[in-house]
């Protein structure tokens, strides 16, 4: 997909209040930020719950052995992810990163090590006791090159055409209005910047009563999207070159019937010059 498309609409098919789930999700990433992924229960939500999920309690699955080692153990305690945001794209030395939804901070540690000492990575979470985990582990590392702001990833605290790439690991299909990430995303990025992007999306659309259960939104499961729809609305936005580097699937929704069609991508795309 390389060409701006009309922006496909969106049915409504998520009957969750987002007022609701914005508050579940952040009682849920609290408990992880406080007590390690490993320590929260699997309450029926699915992924970032068990050890086998999407959104993996076991950061050794998704980084490598080295990067491992350059993190705190808190930061790869509390990794949420679905992928390696930082593996699918080249980020260069003085460039300027956002993070949507950065958790414990592994990822912008990550994207800080590549920018180097003349660049700088910007981490938004919207749960306030990621963002002051977040910025312990900062300190412990010695990551002067990496700051941590409070806000919804849906209304970025960024100037227009001030960031060079932005990575996003599990995080979108947690957000009730995608299609506002997305623009967002364009809008804050400048002209021949990147997105990198792991997330979780659907093959077909759940059954209604999953979508509309707030623990499966918090399990990164009811939130996700069909992918020609989440392709669609990243082309929408304005994104080109628009490409699906791996896509694999997840076990986060255990024996359901309809767990095959739950899968983990990492995409990455383009705002055109």
């Amino acid at each position: 997909m390389t060409e701006r498309t009309t922006r496909p609409e969106m049915p409504e098919l998520h009957s969750a209040d987002p007022t609701d789930l914005r508050s579940a999700i952040q009682q849920r990433y609290t408990q992880v930020a406080e007590r390690g992924l490993q320590a929260i229960p699997d309450d029926g939500g699915g992924c970032c719950g068990s050890s086998e999920s999407c959104c993996s309690p076991n950061a050794e699955r998704l980084y490598s052995a080295e990067e491992i080692d350059a993190i705190t153990d808190e930061a790869a305690a509390a990794s949420a992810g679905c992928g390696n945001p930082t593996a699918i794209g080249e980020l260069k030395a003085g460039e300027t990163v956002l993070d949507l939804g950065s958790g414990g901070g592994i990822d912008c540690f990550l994207a800080a090590r590549q920018v180097g000492p003349s660049g700088r990575v910007i981490g938004i979470d919207m749960t306030p006791a990621m963002i002051d985990l977040a910025r312990k582990n900062a300190v412990a590392l010695g990551a002067g090159n990496v700051v941590f702001k409070l806000s919804q990833i849906e209304s970025l605290p960024e100037p227009d055409a001030t960031v060079d790439a932005i990575i996003s690991n599990c995080v979108i299909n947690l957000a009730s209005d995608k299609r506002r990430v997305f623009d967002e995303a364009f809008r804050v990025l400048r002209p021949g910047g990147r997105l990198y992007v792991s997330d979780i999306v659907v093959t077909e659309e759940l059954p209604v009563e999953v979508q509309a259960d707030v623990a499966s939104w918090t399990g990164c499961i009811a939130g996700a999207q069909v992918q020609d729809v989440y392709l669609g609305q990243m082309a929408g936005a304005g994104f080109t070159d628009v490409e699906i580097v791996t896509s694999v699937p997840t076990s986060s929704a255990g024996d359901e019937p309809w767990s095959d069609r739950v899968r983990s991508i990492s995409v990455k795309a383009i705002k055109p010059v």
